[in-house]
């Protein structure tokens, strides 16, 4: 007999607006979980809005959003927040990431939630926390990035760049996933869910360990270096024949020595002092390049990579978007599928946690605007009359 997939059965109701809390519930309607979202009826999630890349979907929503119910209610009136309240009291979990304070005013904050619903897992991500002097700021990820110091550390020695994803909201939602996964976990031995707080700051702060405690402990940060390493070298992409770009990580000295015979052909600088150790690599980091990017130069990208792998080189190209989309490992793999959409099927990566001897990770469909109200207000008992009105004084869509 199959197993079932880890979350089926556990309902998640999510308040949720662009990446942080749709990324995180999407992880978990992958595993199984039923995820109601509940969205504004002028417009729904903003994040439907950024842009109509995906056959006229926005490409933010498409990828957060999957395997979700959509049900458009107006929370600021009385009659659309009872009917949340019904809903998140039959669920398991309570996903928020609201503005700073809106989801206290509205009885929607995880503390008010597991009070009246002991059993509840109620999850509030912010930008900055609930308290601090940061608190009331708004928070995007390109600004969080700044306050983290990613973009200190992100780009050339002349100019700083944020990360080309939301890292920070990346960040908060993966930390979200994973204390939903340990509060259910606690629940189904002490019967009780309880509060989850995550916060982008946080989170991204945590991302950024190595940064952070090379310059706590070491006294400086490390150098912005492109895609150099700042403490290792060689650790950077080089052009090839062909006018690719070959990526190479040297690691030890004796992998250095290995480059040196069989890539460079030059095996006396295996023992050259200038080069010998990584300590004089990096300090020579300009030699060094230049005796790497003349080998390489002369060898195509295919030649190139082949000759660091036969090497033991640790090695790879500098890909685009669109060689990602079609990169022969992922073929090789079969991790893409096709999704359907309300424009039609839309190809998606297979979640990255595998499951082997169990079913697929489970890829629902992405919902239109308060596709799903209907159904869900009938499941908590609302009849056919009430809905219309509902949707006639506009509380629903």
């Amino acid at each position: 007999m199959s197993q079932p997939l880890p979350l089926e059965g556990i309902t998640v109701v999510a308040v949720e607006q662009a990446v942080a809390a749709p990324f995180a519930t999407r992880q978990l309607a992958d595993l199984g979980a039923r995820v109601i979202k509940i969205e504004r009826p002028d417009g729904g999630d903003f994040a439907r809005a950024y842009d109509t890349a995906a056959q006229g979907l926005a490409s933010h929503f498409v990828w957060c959003n999957r395997g979700k119910e959509s049900v458009a209610v107006d929370l600021k009136e009385p009659r659309g927040a009872a009917v949340v309240r019904r809903l998140i009291a039959g669920a398991d979990v309570f996903v928020q990431n609201l503005a700073h304070g809106a989801a206290a005013r509205l009885g929607l904050d995880a503390a008010t939630l597991c009070a009246e619903f002991p059993r509840l897992v109620a999850v509030d991500i912010s930008g900055y926390g609930a308290d601090g002097p940061y608190a009331h700021k708004r928070a995007y990820d390109m600004l969080v990035q700044c306050e983290a110091g990613l973009v200190s550390v992100t780009g050339t020695p002349d100019q700083p760049v944020k990360a080309g994803i939301p890292a920070a909201d990346v960040a908060a939602a993966m930390y979200a996933f994973s204390g939903v996964l340990a509060a259910l976990l606690r629940r189904a031995t002490s019967g009780l869910g309880g509060p989850v707080e995550i916060s982008m700051l946080e989170s991204l702060a945590e991302w950024m360990g190595h940064p952070l405690h090379h310059g706590m402990h070491g006294g400086t940060p490390p150098a912005r270096t492109g895609l150099a390493h700042a403490v290792i070298a060689p650790y950077d992409a080089y052009t090839t024949a062909d006018g690719g770009q070959v990526l190479l990580s040297v690691q030890n000295d004796r992998e250095w020595r290995r480059l040196a015979e069989q890539v460079l052909e030059r095996p006396e600088l295996g023992e050259d002092p200038v080069f010998a150790t990584n300590a004089a690599r990096t300090a020579n980091r300009a030699k060094t390049d230049a005796v790497v990017g003349e080998a390489l130069a002369r060898l195509a990208t295919d030649a190139a990579v082949g000759r660091l792998e036969a090497a033991g080189i640790a090695c790879a190209r500098l890909n685009t978007v669109a060689d990602l989309a079609h990169h022969p490992q992922l073929e090789a793999r079969a991790r893409w599928r096709e999704v359907p959409s309300p424009t039609g099927p839309l190809r998606a990566l297979l979640p990255p946690i595998n499951l082997p001897g169990g079913p697929e990770l489970r890829m629902g469909a992405i919902p239109a605007l308060g596709e799903h109200t209907d159904a869900v207000l009938r499941e908590v008992g609302l009849s056919a009359p009430e809905i219309a009105d509902l949707r006639t004084s506009g509380v629903v869509r």
